[in-house]
C-alpha cells in the first residue's frame, strides 16, 4: 500500500471485468493494464514500485506503458495538497479506469474531485453528539436514592449541633467573602497589546535593544501606529532590528527614531480585500503529466501529457523504422571501428 506515494484511486462509472478489456491495446500496455486493474485501491502506482512486481518489464517499459494507458483513457495522475492551516503537504495519485475515457470525461471528473477536495475540511466541522447534551442534567440522580435522604438530613444535623448559633449567623457572611476577588487590574497586564509585545522581544532577540517596561509603553503609540497600517510584527521586528550598530547606549531613542523616520506608507483601503480572495485554494487538485511529471490544470493536459510530451508522443510515432541497409552499413562501421582499436 502507498504511504505518499501514487496511490491507486478507481474512477466510478466503470464496466464489468471482463476477458476482452484490454483487447484493443499492445500485448506489454495489455500486460501492465490487466495488472493495474488487479490492484487495490491505494495501492502504490510508482514506476519503480510496478518494474519490481512485473518481471517481464523494467522501470523504462514500465513507464512507457503508462504513458501508453494514460493516451488510451485509462488513468490520470493528479496532485492532491493535504493538511491544515499553514502546514500544507502535496501526495501523489492515480486515477484507474478500466474503461476507456476521453478527455471531456476526465476533465469533468476531476473538476468535481476538485471541489470535494475543497469542501472537504468543511464537512469535518461536525456538529456535538447527541449524547452529550444527555449526560449534562445528572441532577434528578439525587432524588432517584430516597433512603440518601435519611443520610442526608444525619450530617446536616451534625453540624448545626456542632457550631454554634453564632457560627450560623457567620455563615451567610461567606457567599459575600466570595465575590470579594474581583482582580480587574491582572485582566489587563495579561492581555497587552501586539506593539507592547514586539517591542518587548527586541531585547530578548538582540540584548542591545533591551527595553523597560516604561520604554515599551512610551514606544507603544509609535508601533501601533505601523500595525494599523497592514504592517505585521515580523515586519516590524526585522524593520527596528536591520543594520543596528556594533554599540547602542540609548536603545530606546534608537528604536523612537527608527520608529519615526521608518514609518511605512498608508495603503489604499482596497489592498484588503484582494488578499482575502487569493489566499483561498479555489484548486486543491492537480494533474501531473505521466511522462515528465509536469502538474497543470486537466484542460492543458490532453491525454494526461503535457505539450512538450504530447507532441512528442504524436510525432515519434509517425518515425519511420530505418532500412535493412543502413542497419548493415552502421554495424560494418562500428566492426572497422573495433578493429582499428585493437593494440598492434
Amino acid at each position: 500500500m502507498a504511504k505518499p506515494g501514487y496511490g491507486k484511486r478507481s474512477a466510478p462509472g466503470q464496466q464489468a471485468c471482463n476477458h476482452d478489456d484490454f483487447a484493443l491495446l499492445p500485448t506489454r500496455e495489455r500486460y501492465v493494464a490487466g495488472f493495474v486493474d488487479h490492484l487495490p485501491d491505494g495501492a502504490e502506482m510508482s514506476v519503480k514500485q510496478l518494474a519490481k512486481q512485473l518481471p517481464l518489464y523494467g522501470q523504462q517499459a514500465v513507464s512507457t506503458s503508462l504513458k501508453a494507458l494514460s493516451v488510451a483513457g485509462h488513468l490520470r495522475r493528479v496532485r492532491c495538497s493535504v493538511g491544515a492551516g499553514d502546514e500544507t503537504r502535496w501526495v501523489f495519485r492515480t486515477f484507474w479506469s478500466r474503461t476507456a475515457r476521453d478527455n471531456e470525461w476526465w476533465n469533468t471528473y476531476l473538476a468535481t474531485e476538485t471541489a470535494t477536495q475543497t469542501a472537504a475540511p468543511a464537512q469535518d466541522t461536525a456538529p456535538p453528539p447527541p449524547w452529550v447534551p444527555a449526560e449534562e442534567p445528572p441532577p434528578p440522580a439525587r432524588p432517584e436514592n430516597p433512603p440518601s435522604a435519611e443520610q442526608d438530613s444525619a450530617p446536616t444535623a451534625v453540624p448545626q449541633q456542632r457550631t454554634p448559633p453564632q457560627a450560623r449567623d457567620a455563615e451567610p457572611a461567606q457567599p459575600t467573602q466570595a465575590p470579594t476577588p474581583e482582580p480587574a487590574p491582572p485582566t489587563r497586564e495579561a492581555a497587552p497589546s501586539s506593539a507592547y509585545l514586539a517591542l518587548a522581544r527586541l531585547g530578548r532577540n538582540d540584548h542591545r535593544l533591551a527595553l523597560s517596561a516604561d520604554d515599551c509603553t512610551t514606544l507603544e503609540p509609535l508601533a501601533t501606529q505601523w500595525l494599523d497600517r497592514g504592517v505585521t510584527t515580523d515586519y516590524l521586528t526585522n524593520a527596528l532590528t536591520a543594520g543596528l550598530p556594533t554599540q547602542v547606549d540609548s536603545p530606546i531613542g534608537l528604536l523612537r527614531r527608527r520608529l519615526i523616520d521608518k514609518l511605512p506608507p498608508q495603503l489604499p483601503a482596497t489592498t484588503p480585500n484582494t488578499p482575502t480572495d487569493t489566499p483561498t485554494p479555489t484548486r486543491r487538485l492537480l494533474v501531473e503529466c505521466t511522462d515528465c511529471g509536469r502538474p497543470g490544470q486537466p484542460e492543458a493536459l490532453p491525454d494526461g501529457l503535457c505539450r512538450p510530451c504530447h507532441q512528442t508522443h504524436t510525432t515519434g510515432s509517425n518515425t519511420t523504422t530505418p532500412d535493412a541497409t543502413q542497419i548493415a552499413a552502421v554495424k560494418t562501421h562500428m566492426a572497422n571501428l573495433r578493429t582499428l582499436l585493437k593494440p598492434v
